[in-house]
């Protein structure tokens, strides 16, 4: 089984989340903030001019098999590249085991 974290822009997670909908088992979905190669941007307000360093973002987590994970890969990619400079990122990470928190069932 692999984690797949995907961190998107916030206006590409109903297109992502349509994508994945019949393909993942289930998925959770935080509010993050982060910079990569963006590196934030300059604001005014109330007359005032600062930097926002931290940028907001989506971060979509779910849980699939090893054989589901290129599909899945595609599926974001597809719905959440816009061809710029902040469209996100994609990490896999191995999991070991899973349990199911009622029922103690250790999944592998």
């Amino acid at each position: 089984m692999k984690l797949i974290k995907c961190i998107i822009r916030q206006d590409k997670l109903s297109a992502v989340i349509e994508k994945l909908a019949d393909n993942v088992p289930g998925l959770t979905v935080s509010e993050v903030r982060g910079h990569g190669r963006q590196k934030g941007h300059s604001a005014v307000y109330r007359g005032v001019e600062y930097s926002v360093d931290l940028l907001p973002k989506t971060m979509i987590e779910t849980v699939v098999d090893d054989s589901r994970v290129e599909d899945v890969i595609n599926l974001v990619r597809n719905a959440a590249m816009t061809g710029q400079i902040g469209d996100g990122r994609i990490f896999i990470v191995d999991v070991e085991e899973s349990y199911h928190v009622r029922t103690g069932f250790m999944d592998r």
